[in-house]
């Protein structure tokens, strides 16, 4: 079988740069996979889905089994390892291996892959979504740079106006967050219509941060509205899962998260709770860096809301 990835080097060197730029080989291996899977291209690309599609078949084959079965040479194995930040094959076995024993391990391997049926009962269903988003959690912590998050707790922190961009779902997690910096007194807006997040990101300077969410990073307005709000001088965030997507490429700080789908709960929709767990960081982050300032808006937000509560009457001035 003729493996055109190798006769083109060029392209290749295209290929291979990018997946570990913002990856360490102490990270994930699946998840890493998962993360550099759109930037892979013909033999390497088939490679990566034939590692995903069974990863404890590809912890035991050889290398030249592992090429058979996705079509490729050897050689192109040994790219692929390489572009994951493995000095080789054995390398990539090993830490596919030793992943794979974790998860099992840790029940995270329940089902995941298997399509859900119709006449599935719910106990088998919950299983398979707690096993996902498990899954998903353990892969988003280990791709996620700490000090990217800290540079973002910083900037928000010291914040005069942190707009959060964001469309469809990712407009839901970005609701969340400003609801969040709002207890504890960070002025934060949620925008999710283009012409009005790009009349407020007009308006942002030095000292603001704007922070774009986008699971796939090609959402066109939130690009737009981010590329608006850094052109003014504000400070730019990305939460995606592609660390080379058009969105994390305009940003200065990028936090990027894992998903694992299942059946009915595509990438997009599966990457809500990763997302969520990040931006909780980050606003737990926030208030570390805020402590008295967010422990006085906490009480007097909280106090402000007591008299609504279901059994109490609210307390005259």
């Amino acid at each position: 079988m003729v493996d055109h990835e190798a006769e083109t080097a060029a392209r290749t060197a295209v290929v291979d740069a990018p997946v570990t730029a913002r990856l360490s080989p102490t990270d994930s291996v699946l998840a890493r996979v998962r993360s550099g899977l759109p930037e892979f291209t013909g033999a390497l690309r088939r490679v990566a889905e034939q590692v995903l599609a069974d990863p404890g078949a590809a912890a035991r084959a050889t290398i030249v089994e592992l090429a058979e079965r996705s079509g490729t040479s050897p050689a192109t194995v040994t790219r692929f390892c390489r572009a994951l930040g493995f000095e080789g094959y054995a390398d990539l076995r090993l830490g596919i291996a030793a992943e794979t024993g974790r998860a099992r391990s840790a029940g995270w391997t329940v089902d995941i892959g298997r399509e859900i049926q119709p006449g599935d009962p719910l106990e088998r269903v919950l299983g398979q979504i707690m096993a996902a988003d498990t899954r998903a959690m353990h892969d988003t912590a280990a791709l996620l740079d700490l000090a990217e998050v800290e540079r973002a707790a910083h900037a928000v922190a010291g914040a005069s106006r942190v707009n959060i961009f964001g469309a469809s779902g990712s407009a839901l997690v970005g609701e969340e967050l400003q609801f969040s910096l709002h207890r504890i007194g960070v002025p934060a807006w949620a925008w999710t219509d283009v012409h009005n997040g790009l009349a407020s990101a007009a308006l942002m300077r030095a000292g603001d941060v704007a922070l774009g969410i986008s699971h796939s990073g090609q959402t066109r307005e939130t690009i737009e509205m981010l590329a608006e709000a850094g052109s003014h001088g504000a400070t730019t965030v990305a939460l995606t899962s592609f660390p080379r997507s058009p969105l994390a490429e305009l940003a200065e700080i990028v936090l990027v998260t894992a998903t694992q789908a299942t059946t009915f709960r595509p990438d997009a929709l599966s990457a809500r709770h990763p997302q969520l767990v990040v931006l909780d960081l980050l606003y737990i982050a926030v208030a570390q860096r805020t402590h008295d300032r967010a422990h006085a808006a906490f009480r007097s937000t909280a106090r402000a809301v007591d008299g609504h509560k279901a059994g109490k009457e609210v307390r005259s001035a």
